[in-house]
């Protein structure tokens, strides 16, 4: 009996070490994500902060092998209307990681826009969905095609 009432402390103990961690360890997240500049110098934190953050120029057309080059995206039809209105927010680099279908491309705007603050895009949305569901469309994955062109044969048991 005194052995179980050993054992049942040392169990004890150890769950309250491991609350009091994951406590700890939680209140340091905390603070850090209230807190991040804490652990950089001043010569760090003004080295971030003269950091361009503005858009892609549209103004830099130099286009190379059908790619708009400032931003990678392929220059088709309507692609300074995507520059125009989705890099303001986020980089090319999120358009082209995404492929989609029409469907695919307005929902993703509907979302942007209930959830991201997104603004009315008129007139230019039909537009920017043609262009992004003609460059940007999904690519064929999954199970490779049927096996075609072979003449079958029943084994024999």
């Amino acid at each position: 009996m005194e052995d179980f009432k050993k054992s049942l402390r040392l169990i004890t103990s150890l769950i309250l070490v491991i609350v009091l961690a994951v406590i700890g360890l939680l209140v340091g997240i905390w603070w850090w994500s209230e807190n991040p500049d804490y652990f950089q110098s001043d010569e760090q934190i003004e080295e971030l902060d003269s950091m361009p953050t503005a858009p892609i120029e549209v103004d830099s057309d130099e286009v190379v092998d059908s790619i708009h080059v400032a931003s990678g995206l392929i220059a088709d039809e309507g692609y300074q209307m995507v520059l125009a209105n989705c890099t303001g927010c986020h980089s090319a680099d999120l358009i082209k990681q995404n492929r989609g279908t029409e469907d695919y491309w307005k929902g993703l705007i509907v979302w942007m826009q209930t959830t991201q603050g997104l603004w009315d895009l008129g007139e230019n949305e039909e537009t920017i969905v043609q262009y992004l569901s003609k460059n940007y469309a999904p690519t064929q994955e999954g199970r490779r095609a049927n096996l075609s062109g072979i003449k079958w044969y029943q084994l024999e048991e």
